[in-house]
């Protein structure tokens, strides 16, 4: 099985910045991508950022200049440096990774438990 572990929510005021860091670990044998989700009260989940494994990224219009996404390959790391925040930026952020186990099995997303970013002054 493979787990993520996430860290780097919080509260921070209007125009601040937060990074929000998500490790995978366990039975990994390649991984394809790996990015982030937000979901705020009352409203769909939303794809945030993602990057591939050649290093290709994709982002929402709603936070492309704002945010970056990074990843360390070797820690099997993805990073989310959120900038220039604002109130409708707050919402729980689940990182995710779509990896395989095995070259015999197919790929498959796995998620992080998600955390908080308020954004509000």
């Amino acid at each position: 099985q493979v787990q993520l572990l996430e860290s780097g929510g919080g509260l921070v005021q209007p125009g601040g910045s937060l990074r929000l860091s998500c490790a995978a670990s366990g039975s990994i044998f390649n991984i394809a991508a790996m990015g982030w989700y937000r979901q705020a009260p009352g409203k769909q989940r939303e794809m945030v950022a993602y990057i591939t494994s050649g290093g290709s990224t994709n982002y929402a219009d709603s936070v492309k200049g704002r945010f970056t996404t990074s990843r360390d390959n070797a820690k099997n790391t993805v990073y989310l440096q959120m900038n220039s925040l604002k109130p409708e930026d707050t919402g729980v952020y689940s990182c995710y990774v779509r990896a395989n186990v095995d070259a015999y099995r197919p790929y498959r997303d796995y998620w992080g438990q998600g955390t908080q970013v308020t954004v509000s002054s």
